[in-house]
């Protein structure tokens, strides 16, 4: 299970040979991905580490990470106005950098070879999935909410990948995002901002005889647009400049429940361990001297 105190401001401390990829303090150009380049808050302990998601020499997006869960807690990204097409043609990569000094700052396809065990020891790895027939690969950034080829290849590591239930990835999460996407591309005029995260029950999938990778209790994700449509129908327009959702990563009683960004705090507040302090956009997405129109 995920044990989060604190604020997220300082994090594991990464050895001085690591680059670009796993951060000890966020770079100015992964702070792009989040709004107002500041991270959620109210999380922090010794296994969570900072990943600016690099590929092909870009950053991609961000993400928070857990190295002893093999599970990221979150990924922030920004969303690409797009037609939904998911077809990419890439292998499932990791991130070289969580688990030993590396020459290169990008995740990296997985080896056909002999994986060194240290690879294991900090983050997921394919073999992990290949039996788990409860479970399969959900993404947190998903390949739908990104454009460019590179984007959406971006999105295929195991870094950004929680094992989910099939028929709620299928059914009730994919449809979610097919929904933000449509409301994103019809009403949001500026940069949408996005966080989508977990929540640890302490179930595992076990390989071997050994605790490998959590299960996420719940999918959350919130979204922030402070430059939308103002003449937007009012069934949408109330859902701006932020809005969120969650969804119980089981077979039955999965249905998505959205709600404000506001709720979802108190809600994860209850439900996971993040600090009082708990915030996942500053000011709620409300931009100072402004008040959300409803």
């Amino acid at each position: 299970m995920a044990f989060w105190v604190q604020t997220i401001l300082l994090v594991n401390i990464i050895t001085s040979a690591v680059r670009g990829r796993v951060e000890r303090e966020l770079s100015a150009e992964c702070r792009e991905f989040l709004y107002m380049g500041t991270p959620p808050t109210g999380l922090e302990h010794h296994s969570l580490q900072f990943i600016c998601q690099r590929y092909n020499k870009r950053p991609r997006y961000m993400t928070l990470y857990n190295t002893v869960d093999h599970i990221p807690v979150y990924s922030a990204y920004t969303f690409k106005p797009t037609d939904g097409e998911r077809c990419v043609d890439v292998p499932w990569m990791y991130e070289p950098q969580l688990s030993t000094s590396s020459d290169t700052d990008e995740m990296q396809p997985f080896p056909s070879s002999y994986m060194h065990m240290n690879f294991e020891d900090a983050q997921a790895v394919l073999d992990d999935y290949t039996n788990a027939i409860f479970y399969e690969r959900g993404t947190l950034n998903p390949v739908e909410h990104q454009d460019e080829l590179d984007d959406k290849a971006s999105t295929y590591t195991l870094t950004n990948v929680v094992p989910v239930v099939p028929d709620f990835n299928i059914e009730v999460w994919k449809e979610q995002e097919h929904i933000i996407r449509k409301r994103l591309n019809n009403y949001c005029l500026g940069t949408a901002y996005i966080v989508t995260g977990i929540t640890t029950s302490g179930k595992m999938i076990r390989r071997e005889n050994m605790n490998r990778v959590a299960v996420p209790t719940y999918l959350w994700s919130a979204y922030c647009c402070v430059d939308y449509d103002r003449n937007a129908p009012y069934f949408e327009r109330y859902k701006f400049p932020s809005f969120a959702h969650y969804g119980l990563n089981e077979e039955e009683n999965n249905e998505v429940v959205e709600i404000s960004v506001q709720k979802l705090k108190e809600f994860l507040k209850k439900t996971t361990f993040v600090d009082q302090n708990f915030q996942i956009f500053v000011g709620d997405c409300v931009p100072p001297g402004s008040s959300k129109i409803k």
